[in-house]
């Protein structure tokens, strides 16, 4: 499909042996779960994400072993006929970004964490010079990156993460999209100054009105400042399953159906390769979409938006296409209840499924909250127990909980900080080791796994009793 006649238009970012944005398609991506010195692992889910059509595969690279490995990793898969580039996830250690980026065709690094600490969510306070001073020593640490960049032709994803922004960003702007700008803003002059254009954006949160203001506001900053980097668009820590597809239409959606995007990953709690089909959807669905949303948005009345079809769908297809036609309208708070019609010959899904869908999108777009909530990462080689087993399990025990949020989550690099929009959170703290929050509050640490689902809900029942 020819987005161009709405889409922004981007300037384009060249990795490996494609090119993101401008006018070519709207590419799709997904990221592996293998330890990443797990070659062998690497290479066969790489392989399965590419054949299900995937352009891009991303791997964490927490060490300077994992970043070795990458080479290897490129070697094999692009032996075996698989020429599609890696992208080496970097945090807490910049170092490791530099030796990334001599052996994959973008490194992804976090503007939270680069050069700063993990966040502590105590509120510091810095004086203008203070903030100077810090800004001064990233600016200096990340020209010796963007230097070694240059030479080996390696783009460069600025991903900030909602969960993850630093205590100096919190300091000045506290936990709001204005900070969640700037902490890109913040590396962006620098790239630009330093002329280097092979560039992609990513603002990624859990929370969809977030993402969605937050990017918003980022493209507004970035035509202020005269910057138009191609933007990766994903609502992170997702889910599985419906909830996780509809939370990633309503968030995905609302931009692409503003012309937003030129890449997209659909972060679920599943099997990597399940996320290409599902993104590789919601590209082609934008056409239809756009159109759906704004015929709903002018007959909104009484705070309805309706969506209406007449042909036969796919369930999956139904459940996507609803959720991006509606995401912005509920988002923007223009409409707070949602009514799918059909035609006579759309007769595959009752009433009461209709309804569930509905209420499913009106959660996801943080309007009513009808069941719990899971903020579930959709895992990498950071994470350091089953997933999936784990996710089960929490939800066997606590789907009842109508409007509680629970967050579950691999590893402390957007755990803690994703804490912050659940009620209570299960957070990978090391091999076998899992710690408990309450908000933003660890409760308890290095809980052995096999115990850690149990005092979990030990932990919530007595409060809740």
């Amino acid at each position: 499909m020819n987005t161009s006649s709405f889409r922004r238009q981007s300037s384009v970012c060249h990795i490996g042996n494609i090119a993101i944005g401008g006018s070519n398609p709207i590419r799709v991506q997904s990221m592996a779960t293998v330890d990443t010195n797990d070659v062998e692992g690497c290479v066969s889910q790489a392989k399965r994400i590419i054949d299900a059509g995937g352009e891009l595969v991303r791997f964490t690279t927490q060490g300077t072993r994992e970043a070795l490995a990458m080479e290897r990793i490129s070697q094999r898969l692009k032996a075996d006929g698989y020429p599609q580039p890696l992208v080496a996830d970097v945090h807490f250690n910049a170092n490791v970004a530099d030796v990334a980026a001599r052996f994959c065709e973008k490194v992804r690094i976090n503007p939270g964490n680069y050069i700063d600490p993990a966040r502590t969510f105590k509120h510091l306070e810095y004086t203008d010079e203070e903030y100077a001073a810090e800004l001064k020593r990233l600016d200096d640490r990340l020209v010796t990156f963007i230097n070694i960049c240059k030479e080996h032709h390696t783009a460069v994803r600025i991903g900030v993460n909602h969960g993850s922004l630093s205590d100096r960003i919190m300091s000045r702007y506290g936990d709001t999209p204005a900070g969640i700008v700037e902490s890109c803003m913040e590396f962006l002059r620098i790239f630009k100054r330093e002329a280097f254009a092979d560039v992609v954006i990513s603002i990624k949160a859990s929370n969809t009105v977030v993402m969605v203001q937050s990017v918003r506001l980022l493209v507004q900053q970035m035509d202020r400042e005269d910057m138009h980097y191609p933007l990766h668009l994903g609502v992170t820590e997702a889910g599985e399953g419906e909830d996780g597809r509809v939370k990633s239409a309503v968030g995905i959606g609302a931009l692409l159906t503003e012309g937003i995007g030129d890449t997209i990953r659909v972060s679920l709690s599943e099997e990597p390769e399940a996320e290409i089909p599902v993104a590789r959807k919601m590209v082609s669905f934008i056409e239809e979409c756009t159109r759906m949303r704004r015929e709903a948005e002018a007959a909104i009345h009484d705070g309805w938006i309706s969506l209406n079809f007449k042909d036969h769908e796919d369930h999956e297809d139904l459940v996507l296409k609803c959720a991006m036609a509606a995401g912005a309208a509920l988002i923007d708070k223009k409409a707070d209840k949602l009514c799918i019609n059909y035609g006579e010959t759309f007769s595959f899904l009752p009433q009461e499924r209709l309804r569930e869908i509905e209420d499913t999108i009106l959660q996801a777009a943080r309007v009513k909250f009808t069941k719990t909530e899971y903020i579930s990462c959709p895992g990498c080689g950071r994470t350091l127990y089953n997933l999936q087993d784990t996710i089960a399990r929490i939800k066997a025990a606590t789907s009842h909980l109508v409007g509680l949020k629970i967050g579950i989550m691999g590893c402390i690099v957007n755990g803690p900080g994703e804490m912050a929009d659940a009620d209570y959170g299960y957070v990978g703290a090391g091999r076998g080791k899992i710690s408990l929050y309450r908000g933003k509050e660890c409760i308890e640490k290095n809980i052995p796994e096999e115990e850690a689902v149990e005092r979990l809900l030990q932990l919530i029942n007595s409060e809740r009793s």
